[in-house]
């Protein structure tokens, strides 16, 4: 049945693949919602997957279409379709994949949000350092800026994951790949100052039997701080800095790359230094460099 299937997909990614909790909430959103809208057409609860063509698959498709739902949104929802058939596909339920045959929908491809170098210094600096949670902010949004890691693996990080002495930290990534990065003496020095000074107390604030001694960022009542945190820690900040543009914990992570590059990096370094499985996603960078470099030859050149 359907829903067996789906349980054991899941499985096999929770244990053999290893993917995320926010990688498995998508998964079994997305065909969760599938399974709703077989049920809505009188295709039963106990439908087999075998009897799930692509014409059925395309008919789902063109629904979400006509309820509005965004590009990537769909783009993603037929991913995780495929994702599942060729999963039954390997374990032998199924011959084909259905979901193969269905277009993806074409999405036009936006250049990352990036700050300049004097942007980015702006609004690192905007916490206030004589506070506990300034200090905790202010070595955030360092670290993000001067290692590129994405807040959920940021927000995962452990203190035995940082290295001091030689400035680097080990961070688990996408399907638990870990990778090695470095940081800045910047970032060294706000992050030892929130761990002397804001850390303790913080842990202070949280009974025994719910602290986390490893965790290395903390929310003001001693537990590891949440991704949803650090993005309400963020837009807090942007609306004290009325000059930048709308940002997102996202932007540092594209500004550390985009300057990297812009600064002669090699384009394989930074795929390793963001965990990027493949080089494509990468190179969006280029594009942003090369966009800037136009911007200011425009302004510059005089028969521009």
């Amino acid at each position: 049945m359907f829903e067996e299937n789906v349980k054991q997909f899941l499985e096999h990614l929770r244990y053999e693949r290893n993917a995320s909790q926010h990688t498995l909430r998508n998964y079994a959103s997305d065909l969760e919602q599938f399974q709703s809208y077989l049920v809505s057409i009188g295709r039963g609860n106990r439908i087999l997957v075998s009897e799930i063509d692509h014409l059925t698959i395309r008919e789902w498709i063109a629904h979400l279409h006509s309820l509005k739902k965004k590009k990537t949104s769909i783009a993603r929802k037929l991913a995780s379709l495929r994702a599942f058939f060729q999963f039954l596909v390997r374990e032998g339920v199924l011959e084909k994949n259905p979901a193969k045959l269905v277009s993806r929908p074409r999405i036009e491809q936006k250049l990352p949000v990036t700050l300049s170098v004097e942007e980015v210094t702006k609004f690192i600096e905007m916490p206030d350092l004589s506070t506990d949670l300034g200090k905790r902010d202010r070595a955030i949004l360092e670290f993000l800026y001067a290692t590129g890691v994405r807040v959920s693996e940021l927000v995962n990080l452990n203190l035995r994951d940082i290295d001091f002495r030689e400035k680097m930290v080990r961070v688990t990534g996408k399907r638990r790949k870990q990778r090695i990065v470095p940081f800045g003496e910047h970032a060294a020095q706000t992050l030892m100052l929130y761990l002397t000074e804001a850390r303790p107390k913080f842990l202070a604030n949280c009974p025994p039997e719910k602290r986390d001694e490893q965790a290395v960022f903390l929310n003001y009542q001693g537990t590891r701080i949440t991704t949803r945190s650090v993005g309400r820690m963020v837009d807090k900040y942007i609306k004290q800095c009325a000059d930048l543009h709308s940002i997102s914990p996202h932007s540092l992570r594209h500004t550390f790359a985009t300057h990297l590059l812009d600064a002669g990096a090699d384009l394989r370094s930074i795929q390793e230094l963001l965990g990027h499985a493949r080089l494509s996603t990468t190179q969006i960078y280029t594009q942003v460099s090369m966009e800037k470099l136009i911007e200011e030859y425009t302004k510059a050149h005089p028969k521009s």
